[in-house]
């Protein structure tokens, strides 16, 4: 599968988890960003076909990564992916254009069901 998935988490360990399950699953080109910041400019040089992405982070969280990538990039496809299972933040997510949430710990099944889904 030749679809550009970028993996934002501050967990290196996280990152890993996520792209083993994806690389598994046969998606071959997986980008990293260790935080929003990263993130942003990332997505501005590779445009990613999806974006995966925790909300708290050093230096700019996921939230205010969400609302500039999709601020530039309305058709930006962005899954958010947190421990923090606050209903405001999974609202706030949303409002700003999130395609969906999911809540950490997760099975692998339902990051590839959601980025399947997402990417068809």
């Amino acid at each position: 599968m030749d679809k550009k998935i970028l993996l934002v988490d501050d967990a290196a360990f996280m990152r890993m988890l996520i792209k083993d399950t994806l690389t598994k699953a046969g998606y071959t080109s997986i980008l990293e960003a260790a935080d929003g910041e990263i993130a942003c400019n990332t997505y501005e040089s590779e445009r990613p076909d999806l974006v995966v992405m925790d909300i708290t982070m050093p230096n700019k969280t996921g939230i205010e990564a969400l609302a500039d990538i999709k601020k530039k990039h309305p058709e930006a496809k962005v899954i958010m992916c947190s421990a923090m299972g606050q209903e405001a933040m999974v609202v706030e997510a949303i409002k700003l254009g999130a395609l969906d949430f999911i809540v950490k710990p997760f099975k692998p099944d339902r990051i590839l069901q959601t980025v399947s889904k997402i990417l068809g």
